[in-house]
């Protein structure tokens, strides 16, 4: 859908209709890098990407490390990430976590339609492999695109909603429920910090301390599965970098760990949803 109409606008040399061959088409587009295009290519869905590890993992990541430098590959690969659609367990897990374990590659996880719009346009100057995850439960989601005079970031994690304490972090599709969780938990006395992620990696691990250090408790919502979950990354260099300023052991919200049910009530058991986010926050009060 995100590419409905484009043929017609930009013509048949610059859009490629090609084979459901992840591996090709994906392969396709580090040639076209190395050979000095700007390639963008589109995986339908998250779980399909895994037939293109092979060319991601040894040849997207590796060639410019391998090369000494002589070799950029200046690829984006966008594709859809999440669950809520009832489209069951082979369209709808979340393994932004598995790419952002990979040196050599950039993971953005856009959110906002700010982010979704600009991420992009920094991906395609890049001189490096960029992944964008693009929840599909946000494709319908409008807003007022803001323009910055200072440029875009595509550096730092954001806070977009202040607090003193709590600090709840999340990333791409948990943001509204982490946000929903923030307003009803003020309802009730406790002002959490609302963390945006953006960027998986590099992490922008200074924002999420900082944070924490003022707050001095943590929840972490992933809608990857628990287990070895980015979640646990950022919950793991919270206990390495501010293990003194807790005061309460961080808390993860994540999946269950089970393949995506395709029955809409049991999807949304599987899910993150926002009153698990409240729970796990008043635990610690």
């Amino acid at each position: 859908a995100c590419t409905h109409g484009f043929i017609e606008e930009f013509g048949e040399e610059r859009i490629r209709d090609t084979p459901l061959s992840e591996s090709g088409f994906v392969g396709a587009g580090i040639g076209a890098a190395l050979a000095g295009m700007l390639p963008v290519v589109e995986v339908m869905t998250v779980n399909f990407s895994l037939l293109a590890l092979d060319q991601i993992v040894n040849s997207a990541a590796t060639l410019r490390h391998m090369s000494g430098g002589q070799f950029s590959v200046p690829l984006v690969v966008r594709m859809a990430t999440g669950g809520g659609r009832q489209l069951a367990a082979q369209h709808s897990h979340s393994l932004e976590n598995w790419y952002a374990h990979i040196p050599g590659i950039k993971v953005f996880t856009p959110a906002t339609v700010t982010d979704a719009r600009y991420m992009l346009a920094e991906a395609i100057k890049d001189p490096n492999p960029v992944f964008i995850f693009e929840h599909a439960m946000l494709y319908a989601e409008k807003g007022e695109i803001k323009n910055s005079k200072n440029g875009f970031n595509v550096t730092n994690a954001e806070i977009v909603r202040e607090g003193r304490d709590i600090t709840l972090i999340t990333f791409g599709g948990s943001l509204p429920k982490t946000l929903e969780a923030a307003e009803s938990l003020a309802v009730e006395g406790i002002e959490a910090e609302v963390i945006d992620l953006r960027i998986l990696r590099p992490l922008d691990s200074k924002t999420i301390i900082d944070s924490v250090s003022k707050t001095h408790r943590a929840v972490i919502v992933d809608e990857g599965w628990k287990t070895g979950s980015f979640a646990a990354e950022v919950s793991a260099q919270i206990m390495e970098q501010a293990f003194d300023e807790l005061d309460y052991p961080v808390q993860r919200v994540c999946s269950d760990e089970v393949p995506m049910p395709y029955a809409g009530h049991l999807e949304e058991l599987a899910l993150p949803q926002t009153d698990e986010i409240i729970a796990a926050a008043k635990e610690m009060f």
